[in-house]
């Protein structure tokens, strides 16, 4: 099967809280005389999109067709992500809240080191009549669609999500979900969810051997009903437990870790469009793997290329 070519058939839809990444460059020579803080003088400015939308823009770099439906507020960041996503490829069906603002994470970054200084955010939660309409979309889009990823950033956009998995299990997609929160209960259902390590431990507890994390993991998958979990550990790679089986992926770090923020966006939005795509599970996360292992030499969110996963020869 020629993974490649049927990626761009791939029709997938990413549903979650979206924001906008800013990033703020500058030059750090002295301390302010009014705290113990450096002075930062902001020489540069980017932004890109962020969260859900981080996944969606990573989905149509590889070449699928990605609708994205989340909530932004009715303000200049709101139309600054829209024209981000249009630039990037994404169809993005916002649904505008008068009532909020647009989440903005915004980093002061020290040069030359690119030295993460300050994260300042701004966010509001969407109200439930827009989460309500919201809702009606999807159940609109969801039949249209090979493949939906629910990305979980705890901003209270996927309010609803426990029947956003049942109506997209009913018509028989693929659901993905990337987690957040101490309570798991509410991706039950799901096909897979992909947990950091962080976010495992936090509703897995701790454990002292490979064997116990093993066993913790695989009753979390039976508990949830999902078919498969995958943990994404950082430069120890990633594990995927499917009933009855284990497989350990090490990191492939091709270049220096740069940055980590956003590489669980790749990882989701990779696994989603290879396996869409007609890739089975296992090979499907070595490729998302390879996928993580370029981003994080990226600074900022950023996305993968479709070349730079299988060059000039397909998987097959």
């Amino acid at each position: 099967m020629d993974i490649k070519k049927n990626i761009n058939k791939v029709r997938i839809l990413v549903v979650g809280d979206v924001m906008l990444d800013r990033y703020w460059y500058g030059e750090v020579d002295r301390i302010s005389p009014e705290a113990p803080v450096p002075i930062v003088n902001v020489t540069q400015s980017d932004e890109r999109p962020g969260g859900a939308a981080n996944v969606a823009r990573n989905a149509a770099a590889l070449g699928a067709k990605v609708t994205l439906l989340s909530v932004v507020g009715q303000d200049d960041v709101g139309r600054r992500l829209a024209a981000l996503l249009r630039k990037a490829g994404v169809a993005a069906r916002l649904h505008r809240d008068k009532n909020i603002a647009t989440t903005v994470k915004l980093r002061v970054i020290g040069r030359p080191q690119r030295q993460q200084l300050l994260r300042l955010d701004f966010e509001t939660k969407p109200g439930h009549e827009i989460l309500r309409s919201k809702l009606a979309e999807y159940a609109r889009l969801v039949a249209r669609h090979d493949a939906v990823v629910l990305s979980d950033y705890g901003k209270g956009g996927l309010a609803h999500i426990a029947r956003m998995i049942a109506l997209a299990r009913r018509s028989r997609k693929l659901v993905l979900v990337d987690p957040k929160g101490d309570d798991f209960s509410r991706y039950r259902g799901a096909s897979m969810i992909t947990p950091n390590l962080k976010e495992f431990r936090v509703v897995a507890g701790e454990w002292k051997s490979e064997r116990e994390l093993t066993d913790r993991a695989q009753e979390l998958r039976r508990k949830l009903k999902i078919e498969a979990l995958l943990v994404t550990r950082g430069e120890m790679g990633m594990t995927l437990f499917e009933r009855g089986r284990k497989l350990h992926v090490p990191a492939q770090m091709l270049h220096e870790v740069s940055d980590v923020s956003g590489a669980g966006d790749t990882v989701i939005a990779t696994l989603a469009v290879i396996l869409a795509a007609g890739a089975e599970l296992p090979d499907a996360v070595r490729i998302a793997n390879r996928a993580a292992g370029i981003v994080v030499g990226r600074f900022g969110t950023a996305v993968v290329q479709a070349h730079e996963l299988f060059g000039s020869s397909p998987e097959n």
